[in-house]
């Protein structure tokens, strides 16, 4: 169960976890307290694990055609929280990576002293496995970003975000505007509201959202030539005034799109 589990999660975590319990004899000798015991195993994992997650892997998926994004700020880029990157969760295909570096360095030219946050991106290798909750990111194609916000108080632009993982805290339809989330739930597509139902709302009447940046990030990936699709939910489209064909409705499959920023290659 821990070796899936960890394989559903971080992609590598199961094999490093089978390589650690290599050195358990080892660390065993060193103590007859099960306590001490088990807190050198774990130590062993942690130990292992960060080593192959920050050394190894980059090493071994950049030939492969995936590279890391950046784990602090980085060209006015950084992951919103630093689990995206401890669970590999960082990894694009090269021209991704250049073309995020392209946005952030405009947004940061325009705005300055933003920084654009990505969310989830693919794991490190292997077309087609899984990045748990998406259904897409499995190529190196894909990436989320968080939108931009101000504080609430004091109504200055921010770099933070309502949700620690930047969805999940949504920006719904207003009255006149199309609710597809309504339509997708009222469909049976229960999944597509999951995440606003897991991640706490405490945080959301402490911002609000920051609608020319949001616009400006979303138009800013639209001119990108390598970007295909932009995925933002119907109703921030149109309140956006956002008119790029690149910009589209994923679907009812998927989650919804009014708390981040989906874009993939073409």
């Amino acid at each position: 169960m821990i070796i899936c589990l960890l394989t559903v999660f971080t992609q590598v975590g199961g094999l490093v976890y089978l390589l650690s319990i290599l050195t358990h004899k080892l660390t065993d000798k060193w103590t007859s307290n099960n306590y001490l015991k088990a807190t050198y195993r774990f130590t062993s994992f942690v130990v292992l694990y960060c080593l192959t997650t920050f050394l190894i892997v980059p090493l071994i998926a950049n030939p492969l055609g995936r590279i890391q994004l950046p784990l602090t700020e980085t060209n006015h880029l950084q992951p919103l929280n630093i689990l995206t990157c401890l669970l590999n969760r960082n990894y694009v295909r090269p021209e991704l990576k250049q073309a995020v570096f392209d946005v952030a360095k405009q947004m940061n030219d325009k705005f300055p002293g933003t920084t654009t946050n990505y969310l989830d991106a693919n794991f490190p290798f292997i077309d087609k496995f899984p990045l748990i909750p998406h259904l897409s990111h499995n190529d190196g194609k894909k990436l989320d970003f968080s939108f931009c916000y101000r504080d609430y108080k004091t109504g200055e632009s921010t770099n933070e975000c309502p949700s620690f993982i930047g969805c999940g805290i949504c920006e719904e339809a207003l009255p006149d505007e199309k609710n597809t989330a309504d339509f997708c739930v009222g469909k049976g597509f229960l999944l597509y509201t999951f995440m606003t139902k897991v991640i706490a709302q405490d945080n959301k009447q402490d911002f609000t959202l920051d609608i020319e940046k949001t616009r400006e990030l979303v138009n800013l990936f639209s001119t990108q030539p390598a970007i295909g699709n932009i995925f933002i939910e119907p109703h921030l489209k149109t309140r956006l005034n956002l008119t790029s064909d690149k910009i589209r409705f994923h679907g009812c499959q998927a989650v919804r799109h009014d708390d981040h920023i989906h874009v993939q290659l073409k």
